[in-house]
């Protein structure tokens, strides 16, 4: 299977409400590598790798998040893989 790696921006009410570690137990679930991280402006930034399919699944929960998230907007860019992205974390 093809391996990509998306990165998403997360706007809306994401900072606070166990955003990053429901991203991460997601992400793990799906068998995904990277990260996810607050940044400024109350904005959530998530990196998933893997097959496309199952990035794909991933970027979808986005647009949800955790039962407490107000997700108004995701933005993604596709980038080639990381061979330095092993393992699923919360950045900080």
């Amino acid at each position: 299977m093809q391996q990509v790696r998306a990165v998403a921006l997360i706007k809306g009410k994401v900072q606070g409400v166990w955003f990053r570690a429901s991203t991460q137990r997601e992400a793990q679930a799906l068998g995904l590598d990277g990260y996810v991280r607050n940044l400024p402006l109350r904005r959530v930034e998530a990196v998933f790798q893997g097959p496309r399919e199952v990035v794909e699944r991933a970027l979808a929960w986005c647009h949800q998040g955790p039962p407490s998230a107000e997700v108004r907007e995701v933005s993604v860019s596709w980038l080639d893989p990381d061979p330095g992205l092993k393992g699923f974390e919360v950045r900080y």
